[in-house]
């Protein structure tokens, strides 16, 4: 009897206890223990220290020149192809070229028009991608890379009598071309020279060897990194005047660029100018998005690399283009602010670039 009491007992104790435990506390407002203040600051948005040049588009990849006294952008033309992102970039679909055009840095920005679309050129297939311009010849004349119809990249050129077209292309592409990213500079002799060449989707590394390899790859260790290209332009502006030459990129020490340094070999986006007799190569580091530059004496490098012109923006894609302006030196380029980060859905811009008196330039922060 004794034994099954304490058994009772024990049960009912149980019990109690589970009931209890599944049971609601009672309100006991303003008893509550109190959570403890998030004193983690709130995460602070870029400001942006440029404005896009345009919003009625969104433009990339800007050139920018000085022609007549106005300055004039030629950028690509992003939108929205529905393609799924990739190294590759298959989402950058882009099928035609919108000219910008102002009186000067501040002032009104006009969007021209379509210049050219792809359906008018015969050889294009797709992926009309970063052009760049030039004047000769009594002519402005538009480089542009885009996919043939076998889905090689190669470089076309078109003409017109005004800056902001409309542009007549070539029925072919220039004669072993290439690749994209074309960038036309004028030396001070007059001479032309185009500068082109991108890996990844813009297929560089495919042409290690001189011709179109779909199972060559870039080198990413000790090796030499790929370089970009370079050919002086015919009289007409039409065709490569000479062999296609591949440039060297230096370090301090002489030794060219590995394949695997990624924060400093070349990726994309060449662009060519002078400054006070010397040549300043500048591109795209891709894949960590800085925009670099180079220095040597010959239009062919070899050029030593010099450091970081600006730093990563808002987006995938980092690509510019520099010009003097009435005295001042401004640095065209682009973000993904505008679309709210879309890498595919940019917006060109634009600030002023410093040189130090040694030559060497200021690095640009795009953000606040």
């Amino acid at each position: 009897m004794i034994r099954m009491k304490k058994l009772y007992v024990l049960a009912i104790a149980i019990v109690t206890m589970a009931s209890c435990k599944n049971q609601k506390p009672e309100s006991t407002a303003g008893n509550e223990p109190q959570k403890a203040a998030d004193t983690t600051p709130p995460k602070k948005e870029p400001i942006p220290i440029s404005q896009p040049l345009v919003t009625n588009i969104y433009t990339a990849d800007p050139s920018a020149h000085v022609f007549n006294g106005k300055i004039y952008v030629y950028p690509s033309h992003d939108y929205e192809s529905g393609i799924p992102q990739d190294d590759l970039g298959s989402h950058f679909d882009m099928r035609d070229y919108h000219i910008l055009s102002m009186d000067s840095i501040g002032s009104p920005v006009m969007d021209n028009g379509v210049a050219i679309d792809k359906k008018d050129v015969p050889w294009v297939g797709r992926q009309m991608w970063a052009p760049d311009a030039a004047y000769a010849n009594g002519k402005y004349y538009l480089y542009f890379p885009a996919k043939d119809k076998q889905d090689i990249f190669r470089l076309g050129v078109a003409t017109s009598a005004n800056p902001t077209g409309p542009f007549k292309a070539e029925a072919l592409p220039i004669k072993n071309s290439y690749s994209m990213d074309p960038c036309a500079f004028k030396d001070d002799n007059g001479t032309y020279y185009l500068y082109f060449g991108g890996i990844w989707g813009g297929q560089l590394q495919r042409w290690v060897n001189g011709k179109y390899d779909t199972t060559a790859i870039e080198p990413r260790d000790e090796r030499d990194a790929l370089g970009p290209r370079v050919a002086k332009l015919t009289k007409d502006m039409l065709q490569f005047a000479e062999p296609v030459k591949e440039i060297k990129i230096l370090d301090s020490a002489g030794h060219a660029l590995m394949g695997k340094d990624n924060n400093r070999r070349f990726f994309e986006a060449s662009w060519m100018h002078k400054y006070k007799g010397k040549y300043y190569f500048s591109y795209s580091t891709g894949d960590t998005h800085y925009i670099c530059y180079a220095t040597g004496t010959s239009p062919y490098g070899p050029f030593t690399y010099k450091g970081v012109i600006l730093n990563p923006v808002i987006g995938w894609t980092n690509h510019h283009s520099i010009v003097e302006f009435k005295g001042k030196w401004y640095l065209f380029y682009h973000d993904s602010s505008l679309s709210g980060g879309k890498t595919h859905l940019r917006c060109t811009k634009v600030t002023e670039l410093h040189y130090n008196d040694d030559g060497s330039i200021q690095t640009i922060t795009a953000y606040k």
